[in-house]
């Protein structure tokens, strides 16, 4: 059965990944709608994820397609799932916090009370250790987002540990099972 899904791109070296998320939940009948942060179209272009999903990408919070209604509220009023990948630190904070200061983060701050959000984190693993991360998670925990990672391994910046994004594949899975 075919669920709308915000796939929520933020600003970290594993934003590539999201193009193979996008593409395999597009393939298994999904509508996915893909919101992009600044920071994150300095990693990737909006133009694989509008190609492989077949809608336009939201990378500013007054992009209007079509229609009187804010295109943030639309997705945020008909999405099943916020799938967030790859969610930094900052994209974590602001969501624990309730800043509304993006389009993605409106969209988090809206979201339809029936969805569900699965957050799947990628950082330094000492920002991923940090306390003030920890408790950010805790509390969107708290609220019922669900998380699917980080991973261990070695890092985009060199050191090994953990704060890699989970694997695609795990991602994938993880969203099919909430979207059940």
């Amino acid at each position: 059965m075919s669920k709308t899904i915000v796939l929520g791109v933020t600003g970290s070296i594993a934003a590539h990944k999201a193009v193979d998320i996008a593409s395999l939940l597009t393939k298994a009948g999904h509508s996915v709608h893909v919101v992009m942060t600044a920071d994150a179209q300095r990693f990737i272009t909006p133009l694989p994820f509008k190609t492989l999903s077949r809608h336009p990408v939201v990378t500013d919070l007054y992009d209007e397609e079509e229609g009187w209604k804010p295109t943030h509220i639309t997705l945020a009023d008909s999405a099943d799932l916020l799938l967030v990948a790859p969610a930094t630190a900052n994209v974590i904070a602001k969501l624990a916090a309730g800043i509304a200061d993006d389009a993605l983060t409106c969209i988090a701050l809206a979201i339809n009370p029936a969805a569900k959000i699965l957050i799947a984190p990628a950082m330094n693993g000492k920002m991923w250790q940090h306390p003030a991360t920890q408790q950010n998670v805790a509390t969107l925990k708290s609220r019922g987002v669900q998380f699917v990672g980080p991973d261990s391994g070695m890092l985009s910046c060199g050191y090994e540990g953990v704060g890699r994004l989970e694997t695609v594949d795990e991602i994938v899975r993880r969203t099919s099972e909430l979207l059940e």
